[in-house]
């Protein structure tokens, strides 16, 4: 960007330092979180559309966490303010690394030796210029007792049709 494009503040030096400030409010006023991304060369999806994918190593970061985000905040995002999905909101460091749609996020429990919950990544966004942070839409991943080969794989089933009636 040319500062005849933009403000003066608006250069690569003052962005950068946005970005600084943004990673100290992380720092002080942060949850401490896990995160995990999408290993770029396992990536595929499956029949209903999910991503089905290896992850890299969890990495240690911070996010500002809007568990009940207005519906003002929400049109300011561009997303549907109508619809009351009951999702969370969380700000990261725009430098995160392998940020995307599919990520995974691991967020301590608010109990005394509870397990973490695991919340994936459904849609982000952040403002066109002078980025410090990106907002992501994370929900929660369910998970399920049941093997995959259950679900997808039906050359042999155990399940007893009876022909009769008796």
């Amino acid at each position: 960007m040319e500062n005849k494009d933009t403000g003066l503040l608006l250069d690569k030096q003052n962005i950068l330092l946005q970005r600084t400030y943004f990673n100290e409010m992380l720092r002080l006023r942060g949850i401490n979180v896990i995160y995990r991304s999408p290993k770029a060369s396992s990536k595929t999806y499956d029949l209903y559309g999910e991503l089905d994918t290896f992850y890299n190593a969890p990495i240690l970061t911070s996010c500002i966490f809007d568990e009940h985000p207005t519906q003002w905040t929400m049109k300011k995002l561009g997303w549907n303010t109508e619809v009351s999905e009951n999702l969370s909101v969380i700000s990261v460091p725009y430098d995160l690394e392998g940020l995307q749609v599919g990520a995974l996020f691991i967020i301590p429990s608010a109990l005394d030796h509870a397990k973490g919950r695991l919340f994936k990544v459904i849609r982000m966004s952040t403002i066109a210029v002078y980025p410090a942070s990106i907002t992501c839409e994370i929900g929660p991943v369910f998970e399920s007792s049941q093997e995959a080969s259950e679900i997808t794989d039906f050359t042999t089933d155990n399940f007893k049709l009876l022909k009769d009636e008796e």
